[in-house]
């Protein structure tokens, strides 16, 4: 935007996570010890400890500016449109706090260290049932109406990169995609989710990077971004062109 309104002429964008540390397992090992308890409430093993298998840690940058590069490759910035939905759907992923029956959240400061412990109220978790009905639901819904509004033809999309945090989601995302009249084929997709990991923040610049020093990228060329965030299904989109 300050590129875009001339107050300056370059900036850097710039995504990373580091939660590694919070994900290891000897956070984890006091929950664990009690296999019976952790059988009988498996809400640990599958909101929580899923989670250790699905982040990574990393970063990346992207260097914007108002003119194309002198050489080489450039990627130009059409659009960005985002949306979020938190004032319609509870939290979904949630940090040193417990969600409550009514969907509000209670901080760790309410709970006692006990507590704390006992409820593993600082570990990192997720309602999955709440991201499974909503998270490819409503970004699909946003990105047609984004699409209608640009009058862009789907056809016209040559890559399509997609944040995901599993590969259980892509047939889900293709599925709806094809239920809103937006199917895009599969060879078109662009995601290197199985070497890179779930770089939460840092993702889309590393499928970006990627993709662009493939080398197969050509003039004229349209990469749409698909960003979407659980913790209260935010989503943000870009559609580029190689120039």
């Amino acid at each position: 935007m300050a590129i875009k309104t001339g107050e300056v002429r370059s900036a850097v964008a710039t995504g990373s996570e580091r939660l590694s540390r919070s994900l290891r397992s000897d956070s984890y090992k006091d929950e664990v010890t009690n296999l019976i308890a952790l059988e009988q409430n498996p809400y640990i093993s599958f909101e929580k400890d899923f989670l250790r298998w699905m982040l990574s840690d990393g970063a990346a940058a992207f260097l914007l500016s108002g003119e194309k590069n002198l050489s080489g490759t450039s990627l130009r910035i059409e659009w960005i449109e985002g949306a979020s939905y938190a004032n319609e759907k509870e939290t979904c992923m949630y940090m040193a706090a417990d969600k409550q029956a009514d969907g509000t959240l209670k901080s760790y400061m309410e709970y006692t260290p006990n507590e704390i412990a006992a409820h593993s109220v600082l570990s990192v978790k997720q309602d999955t049932k709440l991201l499974g009905e909503n998270i490819v639901a409503l970004g699909g819904l946003k990105l047609k109406s984004i699409l209608d509004k640009k009058a862009l033809p789907v056809e016209e999309i040559d890559y399509f990169l997609p944040h995901m945090s599993s590969e259980f989601f892509r047939s889900k995302m293709a599925e709806k995609l094809r239920e809103y009249g937006m199917e895009i084929p599969p060879e078109k997709w662009f995601v290197n989710l199985s070497m890179v990991g779930n770089v939460g923040a840092g993702s889309i610049y590393l499928m970006v990077d990627e993709l662009f020093n493939s080398g197969k990228l050509k003039p004229g060329e349209k990469i749409l971004l698909l960003v979407p965030e659980s913790s209260r299904f935010s989503y943000m989109f870009a559609l580029l062109t190689v120039c």
